[in-house]
């Protein structure tokens, strides 16, 4: 059944570029659908700025031309956010000249996906991650062929790949209850491949799927 849904709703690199021109899209809102809640500033950064990183959402196509995205799973042994599913990317050095260019960078630390053949199509809004006081901002990229993924083996566990269909059905999406730092947090989480994806990954997931949405 989800293999036939996917088939139905694929989508295409017309859709993603419509998608990421649409006027008047309330990108806050759609990424607000899926992050957790409540979601405030913890105490002990409420006087420390935020640190600032890129990540990549990039697309690819199949052989049927469908558009997939790539996700990593960080290795247990990083300091933050550990075993984590999330787009590639890191934080911003400050030699980088934009975000784009953090996000193009450390997806080639990461995956060794050379940054030139990628097509920026644009910008996702940035999401503020309480637990690591991150602002994080999402570039929107398009390789016109399936990568040549070569994972640094210190940094991701396992490159995950799925059809963007994926996420406009309906079962993908669900939500529980967690205990943070002694408040009751909802958390919302699409599933991919038997991976909970939650958090700032899937806001921006989130944002994704309502504008792919819209424009089709």
């Amino acid at each position: 059944m989800v293999g036939a849904s996917a088939d139905i709703m694929t989508i295409t690199f017309d859709i993603l570029h419509a998608a990421m021109n649409l006027p008047d899209f309330d990108r806050h809102a759609a990424q607000e659908r899926m992050a957790p809640r409540p979601r405030a500033r913890l105490h002990q950064y409420k006087d420390v700025p935020a640190k600032q990183a890129g990540v990549l959402a990039l697309f690819y196509p199949e052989a049927d031309d469908s558009l997939h995205l790539v996700l990593t799973r960080r290795q247990d042994t990083l300091r933050g956010h550990a075993g984590q599913i999330s787009f590639p990317g890191g934080k911003r050095d400050p030699q980088d000249q934009t975000f784009t260019f953090t996000a193009l960078r450390e997806t080639h630390e990461e995956l060794g996906i050379e940054p030139h053949p990628i097509q920026v199509l644009g910008e996702l809004a940035s999401f503020y991650v309480p637990p690591s006081n991150f602002d994080v901002h999402p570039t929107v990229g398009y390789l016109p062929h399936k990568p040549d993924f070569r994972p640094n083996p210190a940094e991701v566990a396992q490159v995950i790949t799925f059809p963007a269909a994926m996420l406009l059905e309906p079962e993908r999406k669900s939500a529980e209850d967690q205990l943070f730092h002694g408040m009751k947090i909802r958390i919302p989480y699409y599933t991919i491949h038997g991976h909970k994806v939650w958090g700032a990954t899937a806001a921006m997931l989130g944002e994704l799927e309502g504008r792919i949405s819209a424009a089709r």
